[in-house]
């Protein structure tokens, strides 16, 4: 028999379904157990249901209950506001429990429930009475955001949150300032920072007021979040999972600093082997997805205890996270793709340990950290602690304060093929690192294009128009590693160099952020400009070749055999078209003619610190033998940039 939309069998573990009515659930439970099965999800089922197409269950969090290894959920159409909390996960790559969205229908699961009956308060301003058992045992609007490393700006924020349309309204710690509302002074967004919520807790109900501008709430859309997250393990090891197709949104997420337990709107919770893949993921109060560390190796312990550094106390974590197995074969090995990120105040894809060995690409990240009522040093697009043996490829992230951040660990790291832009902290932040890591390929275009205060890195054929920003970082010890593996092997501090810059192509288009001239700053040889000549007093030599410099944009001292241009600057900039990315090049400098050679394993050597040689994640010899696009490069002779064979002149061509 059919399926009857979409003409293949029903899957529901072949069992025929008036028989299967009449089983108990542990009858059930070890039928599945013994035979892969599809379970379907739909909200228009009605009376008893038992997973089949005929009859599905009415909640994802239903099936989630009975799915074993090797089986498949299918949800259909339809609005699912639960917290899916999965029980287990699957046993292998090849036998985990798969969660998709029923193919060519649009399932949403959101944290949110929808209020109605608001009363008029005082001009544009309405209010609501919800009773606190809507939120059962977690409450969004008594929980405040804290954490390590948080900066609340001077002001209590909750991890709550209010949506008019779709669209979430900036909460205000005291009434009048919904009544009167101004502007937040650093929102990218500052007429919308004008629509504004408060609230206020008894012992029975929660108080909502919110400023609608004249609109009449309803007769439009209102949700507020409930649920900590959308998708989210109660423990850790629920392993080899795979979420597909969905749209996530509405979490009242906590800050997901590296030293504590990381939820996020969708999270792996320390498990081994998620795929999350072809998701629309929106509106977390703070990280959309989380590959991150569990509570028992330590929950913000930095705030539990100010008697010790920061840095001392993330050391300690990792020490307790190795005794209690972080490893490849516990942890890690995520696959995290074609994704669209969007709207969240802390990160777009963040993870503290749990990421190592993983995959993430393809991703469009964009509008982090846009409302900037709340700041912290967790901040970024793509934020990873100990990104070991990590492949970042094919991400588009702009509109975030920072793009990518990669601190601590980063060793095997791959960051290629990349597009960051209209980042205003940074496209990418290498911090404390030893290597070895690679940055290949990238379009790099915002005001600070590198932030570098690690070693150990190879940037080859990247464009960087944004200036670089280089320090040492004398005071931290930082772990570095055996090859592909997660044990400490040792400590060191960052002087600063150990780098290599083969085939870039710098573009100072606008003058540089001046280098800080304080103390701090001339202590650990902090320069900021286009070019590499930041780098001219590192003790640790850096090579440099084949790279080209344009505009103000100024090579190293040491540097071998620079291509300096003259004449005109060119200039790059994006051109947005629908959903399609063009850069365009403005007198466009012909760039077959600088000095390059391949960038290969060889080349390369072994880093000063942790004495790793620059390879695939698999140890085999690395090849930067392609282009931006995958296109072949010239075996002798590649193209400074990103583009093989660019051209010259005027250009525009497709980049995303």
């Amino acid at each position: 028999m059919k399926h009857p939309k979409y003409g293949y069998p029903p899957r529901a573990s072949a069992i025929n379904t008036g028989v299967r009515s009449l089983l108990t659930g542990a009858l059930v439970l070890l039928t599945a157990a013994a035979t892969a099965a599809e379970w379907h999800v739909s909200v228009a089922g009605i009376g008893p249901a038992d997973g089949s197409f005929a009859k599905p269950f009415q909640t994802i969090s239903a099936a989630a209950k009975v799915a074993q290894p090797g089986d498949t959920i299918t949800v259909h159409a339809g609005t699912y506001r639960e917290r899916v909390t999965p029980p287990r996960g699957g046993t292998s790559d090849a036998k985990r429990i798969t969660y998709q969205a029923a193919p060519g229908e649009r399932v949403i699961i959101k944290g949110s429930e929808v209020v109605r009956n608001w009363q008029p308060y005082a001009g544009d301003v309405w209010k609501a009475t919800v009773p606190n058992t809507l939120f059962g045992k977690y409450h969004p609007y008594q929980d405040l955001i804290n954490g390590d490393w948080f900066t609340d700006k001077g002001r209590p924020h909750h991890t709550g949150e209010i949506y008019l349309d779709g669209k979430s309204l900036y909460e205000t710690h005291v009434l009048e300032r919904v009544l009167h509302p101004q502007p937040v002074p650093d929102s990218r967004d500052p007429d919308g920072s004008t629509w504004t919520w408060f609230c206020e807790v008894d012992a029975q109900n929660t108080c909502l007021y919110a400023n609608f501008h004249g609109k009449n709430p309803n007769e439009h859309l209102v949700e507020i979040n409930v649920r900590d997250a959308c998708f989210y393990p109660e423990k850790p090891g629920c392993d080899f999972i795979t979420v597909r197709g969905f749209r996530l949104a509405h979490a009242a997420t906590q800050w997901a600093a590296p030293t504590a337990e990381q939820i996020g709107l969708i999270g792996t919770h320390w498990s081994k082997g998620w795929i999350i893949e072809h998701n629309v993921i929106s509106d977390s109060k703070c990280s959309g997805i989380t590959l991150g560390k569990d509570r028992a190796t330590g929950h913000n312990v930095w705030n539990a205890d100010r008697t010790k550094d920061g840095a001392i106390h993330y050391n300690e974590v990792i020490n307790r996270a190795l005794a209690a197995g972080w490893s490849r074969e516990k942890i890690g090995s995520h696959v995290v793709r074609h994704n669209v990120i969007s709207n969240c105040e802390q990160t777009g894809i963040c993870g503290s340990l749990g990421a190592v060995f993983s995959q993430i690409t393809d991703n469009h990240i964009f509008n982090i950290w846009t409302k900037r009522q709340f700041a912290g040093a967790e901040i970024a697009g793509i934020k990873l602690h100990a990104a070991i043996d990590v492949l970042i490829a094919r991400n588009r992230i702009h509109h975030a304060g920072r793009g990518l951040w990669m601190d601590w660990m980063a060793q095997g790291t791959r960051i290629t093929r990349n597009l960051c832009y209209e980042n205003t902290t940074d496209d990418l932040f290498v911090e404390v690192n030893h290597g070895p890591f690679v940055v290949d390929n990238n379009v790099f275009l915002s005001p600070i294009a590198l932030r570098d205060w690690s070693e150990g890195g190879a940037y080859a054929h990247n464009l960087f128009t944004g200036a670089i920003d280089c320090a040492q970082e004398l005071k931290r010890f930082t772990p570095h590693h055996p090859a592909r593996a997660t044990a400490v092997a040792g400590h060191a501090n960052i002087p600063g160099g150990d780098n290599r810059w083969f085939n870039n192509l710098f573009v100072g288009q606008s003058p540089a952020p001046a280098s800080p001239t304080d103390a701090a700053a001339k202590a650990r040889q902090r320069f900021i400009g286009h070019g590499l000549w930041v780098y001219d007093t590192r003790e640790q030599p850096s090579p440099a070749s084949g790279n080209v410099y344009a505009g103000n944009a100024r090579p190293m001292a040491r540097e071998n055999d620079p291509h300096v241009l003259t004449g005109p600057t060119p200039t790059v900039h994006l051109i947005e078209e629908g959903d399609r990315i063009f850069l365009q090049f403005q007198s466009a400098p012909d760039l077959t003619i600088a000095a390059t050679a391949p960038v290969t394993t060889a080349r390369l050597g072994r880093t000063h610190v942790s004495q790793q040689a620059f390879e695939d994640a698999d140890g085999a010899p690395l090849a930067i033998d392609t282009d931006y696009f995958g296109a072949k490069r010239s075996p002798t002779a590649p193209t400074a940039g990103p583009f093989e064979r660019l051209g010259g002149g005027e250009l525009k061509f497709k980049v995303w």
